[in-house]
């Protein structure tokens, strides 16, 4: 059980939970300086992300598999590979589902006048899950699986404060897309031969790397923008996001400086390293800003 335990946690790349949780950790602590901190929220929000973000990358692995065996690059998964079941990893998904939609209830217990957890708990699985089939049927697989993300920091704000005083998760939200959309074509631009062999779908198979690394750029412009936008939008946000915003800027040039199309060696090393810098200096920078205001 324990070998068992262990490679479910390498299928799903259980570490790479740091792209996605210090944005909702993030949001919800915009929203609690408005509402009072609840050890239960907190407790929701950890179990929501880890679950949803697990069901996710389990359907993924599930349906990619035949994709993957092809694939000289991801040969090696544990699926391909025959180091778990299907049905293993069928039981985990199903699991991971059910414990998503069950913690939402803790939500619901503490205060029932805000049941938007729970109702949305479903629809916002399903589009997650659903990243999982859009390269079979559009280049815009990228920036559905941004919006998966998308969903981390509005859903934590919603189930602290409720649909009240969107525009702060929304800026956040829309960020955290278009950062994802960015790294995630960069990874992309691995497989473009492979992906424009089998018949997928992605902008670097569409475009090709040169340009394709142009539009990685452009979307990490955006969401470097919304990020100032957030710091107008939110009255909690003073000079010392601002100078971690520098910092921020600075990782976002060294993470394009690694790629180049005619060298894709250092592409882990930008997707994985630096990315994981940037989600955890954000929710850092904007905690230490909390505390000095």
């Amino acid at each position: 059980m324990p070998t068992v335990v262990s490679k479910l946690l390498e299928l799903i790349r259980f570490s790479h939970t740091i792209f996605a949780l210090p944005f909702a950790i993030l949001a919800a602590a915009l929203a609690w300086r408005d509402e009072e901190f609840r050890w239960q929220d907190l407790l929701g929000i950890l179990l929501c992300m880890m679950l949803a973000r697990s069901a996710a990358m389990a359907f993924n692995r599930i349906m990619d598999r035949h994709i993957d065996a092809a694939n000289p690059r991801t040969a090696g998964r544990h699926l391909p590979a025959g180091t778990l079941r299907v049905g293993t990893v069928w039981a985990f998904t199903l699991v991971c589902c059910l414990g998503f939609v069950a913690s939402t209830l803790l939500f619901y217990v503490r205060e029932p006048e805000n049941p938007w957890p729970l109702y949305c708990s479903t629809p916002v699985l399903l589009f997650v899950l659903g990243y999982s089939l859009a390269k079979r049927f559009t280049s815009l697989a990228h920036f559905w699986l941004g919006g998966a993300l998308m969903l981390a920091p509005v859903a934590a704000w919603v189930a602290v404060k409720g649909l009240t005083d969107m525009t702060v998760p929304l800026l956040l939200g829309s960020a955290v897309a278009f950062w994802v959309a960015g790294f995630d074509i960069l990874y992309a631009c691995q497989d473009a031969k492979f992906d424009t062999e089998a018949g997928l779908h992605s902008v670097p198979a569409r475009f090709g790397v040169p340009q394709s690394l142009r539009i990685a750029a452009v979307c990490h412009a955006v969401m470097f923008g919304l990020l100032v936008g957030l710091y107008f939008a939110s009255p909690h946000l003073d000079w010392v996001f601002l100078a971690g915003l520098v910092a921020v800027g600075v990782l976002l040039v060294y993470e394009h400086s690694l790629v180049r199309a005619d060298d894709l060696t250092r592409v882990n090393r930008a997707f994985f390293h630096v990315n994981g810098v940037i989600s955890l200096g954000l929710l850092a920078i904007v905690l230490v800003q909390l505390a000095v205001k």
